[in-house]
């Protein structure tokens, strides 16, 4: 387990290592305005959990492309690196290996929105 955490260069992955969210990201896209960033945060979370609806009930590659592309943007938005790339990569396999790629997405969403819960304290 610790072996999939390096790269190649036995260097540690820094997108695997980051917190859910990148706060200092989310800060500089807020302009530190703190009621802002809850409620970024807040929308953040809605989506999420909107856009996993939608693809659980997604018939088609066209619509899991589209919802994929949508949480992807949201994601770099607030600096959820994670759920960023897991999104790009089930955008870029939506008619392949979409099952594997909607896994590691949900997952990053999960982490990335209890991450988020608990800042909030809600």
């Amino acid at each position: 387990m610790a072996q999939a955490a390096f790269g190649k260069s036995g260097e540690t992955d820094p997108v695997r290592d980051r917190a859910a969210v990148d706060l200092a990201h989310l800060a500089r896209h807020t302009l530190g305005n703190r009621s802002l960033e809850r409620e970024v945060l807040r929308l953040f979370v809605t989506q999420a959990e909107m856009v996993l609806a939608r693809l659980d009930n997604a018939q088609h590659a066209m619509v899991i492309q589209e919802q994929a592309h949508t949480i992807k943007g949201s994601a770099r938005g607030i600096g959820a690196w994670k759920v960023a790339l897991a999104a790009e990569a089930l955008q870029n396999d939506a008619a392949s290996d979409t099952e594997s790629a909607l896994i590691v997405l949900r997952k990053a969403i999960e982490e990335a929105n209890a991450f988020i819960i608990d800042l909030l304290g809600e």
